[in-house]
């Protein structure tokens, strides 16, 4: 008998043998890739993994659920089944070793897929690859280009330590239940090193969040709170960008020579 989803979970099973097909084929596995999938479910992509890797770990927050895949690939030496949150988890434990990457796959809960990025990308170091069944409109935010009315805080972030694609759509009639909006299938591809170099992280990424707060406004006026009035002009100048410009319009490089101005006048 087929397990009731919980809607507290956010679980969606995805029941479509074709996509889950298209799924395996994107990620493109290999006999020595070290696998984490994330909310396995019912194990719908967890047994057709499995044989393809050398070692498949799935994290489960279901108890129930994640009961019923020990038991089913109990002998299986390759996999092992995890109870546990993914955002509470130390993807360590999951690797062989620092020097053997992980790929991450997994059928993500819509309304937590910005804390499992956040989450993964804190240990992106031993990350290759992260494949994740996602939201359609939050796929088109990820992979979103400077003047896109996508274009956001979070699409930057992103697009800073990886190189986001959408590798296809999936119909909302491919799951059980039926969600009320279709979804994507994402690749974060982790960049060897970030995509701008900048003095100030942290900076960077305040000066980011600031900016897109108000995206409407001109830069200027967005980062008020910031640095201060009197040397936003210079600053600016400085950067060669224009202080009359929208947060929407602003690259990644862009971001980087205005933090790195800032970071020299006020640190």
């Amino acid at each position: 008998m087929r397990p009731k989803p919980k809607k507290s979970l956010g679980q969606n099973f995805l029941k479509d043998p074709n996509i889950r097909r298209k799924i395996i084929a994107a990620c493109d596995f290999s006999d020595e890739d070290i696998v984490l999938e994330i909310g396995p479910g019912e194990g719908a992509l967890t047994g057709l993994i499995a044989h393809r890797v050398k070692k498949l770990t799935a994290v489960e927050v279901d108890r129930s659920l994640s009961s019923a895949l020990s038991a089913r690939f109990s002998g299986d030496p390759r996999v092992t089944v995890i109870n546990a949150d993914i955002l509470k988890y130390d993807l360590s434990v999951a690797s062989i070793s620092p020097s053997r990457k992980l790929k991450v796959v997994g059928n993500i809960p819509y309304y937590i897929t910005s804390p499992i990025i956040e989450h993964l990308f804190s240990f992106r170091d031993r990350i290759s690859a992260i494949y994740l069944t996602v939201q359609k409109e939050f796929g088109q935010r990820i992979i979103a280009k400077p003047g896109s009315e996508h274009y956001g805080a979070f699409s930057c972030y992103v697009q800073y330590y990886a190189l986001p694609r959408i590798e296809f759509i999936i119909k909302r009639t491919c799951f059980f239940p039926v969600p009320k909006v279709d979804s994507c299938f994402l690749k974060l591809e982790m960049r060897g090193k970030p995509a701008v170099r900048v003095d100030d992280e942290d900076l960077f990424f305040r000066i980011i969040r600031g900016s897109f707060q108000q995206r409407r406004k001109q830069i200027r006026n967005s980062l008020k709170t910031v640095i201060s009035a009197d040397k936003i002009l210079r600053i600016f100048d400085s950067a060669g960008i224009s202080p009359t410009t929208r947060a929407e319009e602003l690259s990644l490089l862009d971001f980087s020579r205005i933090t790195d101005e800032i970071s020299r006048a006020c640190y």
